[in-house]
């Protein structure tokens, strides 16, 4: 499919789709020793030797999903052993429902650590934008949400049928997603948004959404909404992600140029706070570990921390590797893919590789530099692979709060204290489990459960915080004046 000839796009797809269906077989993975039927296999699929792989582990696990759901269980009649699964831990509302979401925001900053706290406050952003008279234009980026049920796209729909500005760039690229978001595209159309498919030979990888906002002054307001994560109650039950709800003007002044930009009313261009692949985000995270490293002296050596998916960019670990000679100490979280060696005298000597595999899967990407003193924190969409570099839209965003970026700063070291669910990449490219070298007198740590922790204190002290705003409010007094 060429993206820059075919005139209608989404037909384009359909076509591609269609066609998958009878597509050619490009491999075939097996276990067992039936050469008889890998031979038949072969011949009726067209293949050659080179295209079998063989695997000495079970293969197409996501079958055994149904056994990790309990009403897999009670259809066929039988209660299992409750050790089999991991008790529940209900994700923390942090929004009272009564109150307008607006009004939360525009107190400060917020973040969201999910699925520890409850994507509830993301839904009910969407949703309260779409139902307030007062809300003008909703703009939000689509990669992979849930089924054909999903709250947020009907809310979008919801929101355009009632006459508001509704912009949504929908990826219809997005592997696996492509006909679901089809069935979307065309939902949103009929109900009267603008439904774009993004930029050309580029996947929209980005989560974003903007509202624009008429206060009761007739100013207008703008917020934002970015993340990690997608747009997908379901997987944000258990995907570790990111979330950052802000009206800063000039991020949302940034995040209004990128909505331009995918829509086609402006080139591709740097923002001001915000960085964006493929045109300048590589070039800032090298240009902080180059910082990083010019400030290193041996009494204050710098330290870079980053949690990411996967590590692979040639030029990025390049970059780690001579702020590691400098002195830069650099702890990385990395669940996946990972193509830097740490601890090699002379060359990553003071890099650490951890990951960390617990019951959620770990999806969010986070950035700390020490930064001479004058700490620096960002959140990221993208992975330090060079397909996030330089073929899809990405963000990289700052944390400007103080106490969210302290936060943030607590949950990075949270990962590298673990010493029950976490591993340790070695030189020579194996893995180590920390729970097999932990003394008996250490006390055991579990990030992803001490992170739930975190949360729900992060909950009681914002409900304190809110508890003193409202004491302040009632006796008329200035939100900045202290309380007797």
């Amino acid at each position: 499919m060429d993206e820059d000839r075919d005139d209608d796009f989404l037909t384009a797809m359909e076509e591609v789709l269609t066609g998958r269906q009878n597509s050619t077989p490009v491999r075939m993975v097996y276990t067992g020793e039936d050469q008889i039927l890998i031979n038949t296999l072969m011949q009726s699929l067209s293949l050659d030797a080179l295209d079998l792989y063989r695997a000495d582990w079970l293969i197409d696990l996501g079958r055994a999903n149904e056994l990790c759901d309990p009403a897999f269980y009670k259809v066929h009649g039988f209660t299992p052993d409750r050790a089999l699964f991991f008790r529940p831990w209900k994700p923390i509302r942090i929004f009272e429902e009564k109150s307008s979401i607006f009004d939360w925001i525009d107190e400060h900053d917020r973040f969201i650590n999910l699925p520890y706290e409850s994507f509830d406050v993301v839904q009910r952003f969407i949703e309260e934008s779409a139902s307030d008279p007062s809300v003008l234009g909703i703009k939000i980026t689509l990669y992979r949400t849930s089924g054909l049920n999903s709250p947020i796209v009907h809310a979008l729909a919801k929101a355009a049928r009632s006459g508001k500005q509704v912009v949504v760039v929908l990826e219809l690229k997005a592997r696996f997603d492509e006909e679901k978001n089809i069935s979307w595209a065309t939902e949103l159309e009929q109900a009267g948004a603008i439904v774009t498919y993004g930029v050309a030979r580029l996947k929209v990888h980005a989560k974003a959404a903007l509202i624009i906002r008429k206060r009761k002054d007739g100013s207008i307001a703008r917020y934002i909404h970015l993340s990690t994560g997608n747009y997908n109650e379901k997987t944000a039950l258990s995907y570790v992600d990111f979330c950052l709800f802000t009206a800063n003007p000039s991020l949302c002044t940034d995040i209004a140029l990128f909505f331009n930009i995918l829509t086609g009313y402006s080139s591709i261009r740097s923002l001001s706070l915000i960085a964006l692949s493929p045109f300048d985000l590589k070039d800032r995270i090298i240009g902080f570990i180059e910082r990083e490293t010019a400030q290193a002296t041996p009494e204050s050596p710098g330290l870079i921390i980053a949690k990411l998916n996967s590590l692979s960019d040639p030029d990025l670990i390049a970059a780690l590797y001579r702020a590691s000679a400098k002195g830069v100490q650099i702890k990385l979280n990395v669940r996946g893919v990972c193509t830097l060696i740490p601890g090699v005298a002379g060359l990553s000597e003071n890099i650490e590789v951890c990951s960390v595999l617990g019951r959620y899967l770990e999806h969010g990407r986070m950035l700390y530099f020490r930064n001479g003193g004058s700490e620096e924190l960002y959140i990221s969409s993208a992975d330090w692979l060079q397909r996030n570099m330089k073929k899809r839209l990405e963000l990289l965003f700052p944390v400007l709060d103080k106490e969210i970026k302290a936060r943030c700063k607590d949950i990075l070291n949270t990962y590298f204290a673990d010493n029950t669910h976490a591993y340790r990449l070695k030189n020579d490219g194996t893995w180590m489990d920390l729970s097999l070298s932990r003394r008996p007198e250490d006390p055991l740590l579990y990030a992803q459960e001490k992170l739930y922790k975190m949360a729900r204190k992060a909950a009681r002290n914002l409900e304190e915080k809110q508890e003193i705003l409202q004491v302040r409010r009632s006796k008329g007094k200035p939100i900045g004046q202290p309380t007797p």
